[in-house]
């Protein structure tokens, strides 16, 4: 027996100062459960055990120590589970196995690193990916990229038209394209595929009845307009807009249009996020007046000081082209092309890049909406060219130009009339995981990946059972696990659940899936068989909004508030000395 075994054998008390044997009868565990049968030949029952342990007064304690806590820990889990309700099965209905419909032509304007991910997401890959994982296998028969790649139920598409300012990367999304290593692809014949210069070619060439833009943010709303006007549907990667106009001018054309809109939260796909809306609405954490979620990152990568590639060039991208929307236009840099994130001009920085995800997340748990005021501070503090290169290499990690998207962000969304505050914090220079923390008058959530929730000690409603000992508030009141079935109380340390992100993966019946191909998936149903998604375009106003207000408020240095009858951001208050 281990240490935590052995302290596993005494009896948590939890905050009270009454041990549930000592309180009162309705405390007390229930009686010793009857044998099996009741016939005179039933065998060996618990109270004839214990009769015979009697003459082994060590093991026989141990034994009747043992049997006792289990049935403490039983009762504890039938009480809280009873508190809980039905919140016990999935909260999406598997249909990953229903066929896909009628086949859709789609093109993909953007292969970056985003877009190669979504489009392998829609079940496409290069030749050189599905050789290199094939080769992998042949090496490590545990190597599971390609089986997870080929697992992915097959969506019925077919690209059809392709378009990247950077020939590389034009090339590549054409190859896989082409590559029948695919879900369902074995057998059929290799498409024709065309690639375009200019994306209005793309989307008035009549081949693609939908498009994924998976460009950066500046040529988010010129491409996603002209496609909604020519009624091809639209999968935008976030943030969706660069600016506050562009999103209410975006949000007018795909309104008037009735497209399929999806925009690229793949959260929604978390089933962790369900369960925690499900947590919410049955009023499990009481009064939620503080909600706290976090990005933190500490490699160049994370602060997307991204490599560049050798082959980038004038001759190789149209530079003209890429900075054609943006607000300021300067000599080709190809550091500016690869590592467009960090500056304003063609991005939105950690407000749109990283905090919308987390904005979106709780948005889809609390139905929030668009903040009444935003304030943001933050600051460019590690990721500077004077001091970048004291500590990385600076062959590895050439950084000549100065970033102006800042590498410390903190926002605070107020909502009056909901009584709620919603902070988020991020650093690019330390990776500590903080996580997404619901705080209520009753319990705290916890969500990532996987969802815990705790017990406050001051709690109303839970007040009886943590006197009694029942609710122990120094262990998870609950856990559940992505891709379980069920929810389990928790009552010894050893039941302890660390929740982690989960923002890649996520499960449908049992069958472990990229998110990204589940959100594409719901965008194909919806054009298929009409209906809406989840991040449509209403909840994309309301997350470029929240973003944008977070974005001003840090340039222009004071709070921001939202009008929603002139729907515009106004200034509130001086600007901050």
């Amino acid at each position: 027996m281990n240490s935590e075994e052995m302290n596993n054998t005494s009896e948590p008390t939890g905050t009270g100062s009454t041990s549930p044997e000592e309180s009162t009868p309705e405390a007390s565990p229930p009686p010793t459960p009857p044998t099996q049968s009741g016939g005179a030949d039933d065998g060996v029952g618990r109270r004839d055990i214990l009769k015979a342990l009697a003459g082994v007064p060590f093991v026989g304690w141990i034994f009747w120590r043992a049997l006792r806590k289990k049935g403490l820990d039983d009762y504890r889990k039938e009480q809280i589970l009873e508190e809980l309700g039905d919140l016990q099965g999935p909260s999406f209905v598997s249909d990953i196995h229903h066929p896909a419909g009628e086949k859709i032509r789609l093109g993909i304007i953007g292969y970056g690193g985003e877009g190669n991910w979504l489009t392998r997401c829609a079940g496409f890959a290069t030749k050189a990916t599905t050789d290199a994982w094939t080769e992998a296998v042949a090496r490590d028969p545990g190597h599971t990229a390609l089986r997870d790649f080929m697992n992915q139920p097959d969506l019925n598409l077919e690209i059809t038209a392709v378009c990247d300012v950077f020939d590389n990367r034009a090339e590549a999304v054409m190859d896989a394209a082409r590559n029948t290593t695919r879900p369902g692809g074995e057998g059929k014949p290799v498409p024709e595929v065309k690639r375009y210069r200019h994306y209005r070619d793309l989307l008035a060439s009549g081949d693609v009845d939908a498009v994924i833009i998976a460009t950066p943010d500046h040529w988010h709303s010129r491409m996603a307009i002209e496609a909604a006007r020519q009624g091809i549907h639209v999968y935008l990667e976030k943030a969706m807009t660069r600016t506050e106009q562009e999103a209410l001018d975006l949000h007018r054309a795909v309104t008037e249009a009735g497209i399929a809109f999806q925009l690229g939260h793949q959260n929604r796909q978390i089933e962790s996020h369900e369960k925690a809306r499900e947590v919410v609405e049955r009023g499990i954490l009481g009064d939620i007046n503080l909600v706290e979620t976090t990005t933190n990152r500490n490699t160049p990568g994370g602060a997307w000081v991204y490599g560049i590639d050798p082959e980038g060039s004038p001759e190789t991208i149209d530079w003209e082209l890429f900075q054609e929307p943006a607000p300021h236009h300067v000599p080709f840099s190809a550091e500016r092309f690869f590592r467009w994130r960090c500056w304003f001009d063609y991005g939105t920085g950690l407000s749109g890049d990283l905090f919308s995800h987390e904005y979106d997340s709780v948005n889809q748990i609390l139905h929030l909406g668009i903040p009444e005021r935003v304030s943001a501070t933050g600051g460019i503090y590690f990721y500077r060219t004077d001091r970048f290169h004291d500590i990385f290499d600076p062959e590895e990690y050439p950084m000549q130009e100065n970033r102006d998207v800042p590498d410390v962000f903190h926002i605070s969304c107020e909502y009056p009339e909901r009584r709620l505050t919603l902070l988020y914090s991020a650093t690019l220079s330390n990776n500590r995981g903080r996580g997404m923390t619901f705080m209520g008058h009753d319990a705290s959530m916890e969500v990532g990946g996987n969802l815990t929730v705790y017990a406050c000690g001051n709690s109303t409603r839970y007040q009886q059972k943590i006197r009694r000992g029942i609710i122990d508030t120094s262990l998870p009141l609950f856990h559940w696990q992505e891709g379980s079935e069920r929810i389990d109380a928790v009552t010894s340390a050893s039941d302890r659940y660390f929740i982690t992100r989960g923002l890649m993966y996520t499960y449908r019946g049992g069958v472990r899936l990229p998110t990204n191909h589940l959100h594409i998936a719901e965008w194909l149903r919806a054009i298929r068989d009409g209906g809406t998604t989840s991040c449509n375009i209403d909840r994309g106003l309301e997350e470029a909004m929240t973003c944008h207000m977070a974005t001003r408020s840090y340039l222009e240095g004071r709070r921001m508030r939202w009008d929603p009858v002139r729907r515009r951001i106004v200034p509130d208050g001086p600007t901050r000395v």
